[in-house]
């Protein structure tokens, strides 16, 4: 993995723009992004109440990262560990974070904090195993 981010650099982020990755961010002032961290395509961010991003982190494309929710009227900070993953077309709920190491598989819904070091997937989203 370190050869993949040898050049990693900050993406530039414009306030509910796509970056040239054609990801989306809103409220990006509240967005901490961590070192060779890889956002996929068609991913939205939500931070008005903070997502913290950590290093090595891979969100797959089509996710949805919320840190509000109208619909249910919840609002936390989303926090997504070092190392961690995040499957395709996934939505992370507000107040929710993923441990280090963990993945989550696609198309899950996380409402609920996932461990460090675990396996989990599913609506919503449990862990499965360890990682090995």
């Amino acid at each position: 993995m370190e050869q993949r981010f040898e050049n990693w650099k900050y993406p530039q982020i414009k306030e509910g723009k796509p970056t040239k990755y054609n990801w989306v961010v809103q409220h990006k002032n509240n967005l901490s992004l961590g070192f060779g961290s890889d956002i996929g395509a068609f991913t939205y961010i939500n931070a008005k109440n903070g997502v913290v991003i950590g290093e090595t982190v891979q969100v797959g494309s089509h996710c949805s990262i919320y840190s509000v929710s109208t619909i249910d009227n919840k609002e936390g900070r989303v926090t997504l560990k070092k190392n961690c993953k995040i499957g395709s077309h996934s939505m992370v709920m507000p107040g929710v974070t993923v441990g280090e190491n963990s993945t989550v598989g696609a198309f899950s819904f996380v409402n609920e904090d996932i461990p460090d070091n675990v396996i989990a997937a599913g609506i919503p989203a449990r862990v499965m195993k360890p990682v090995s």
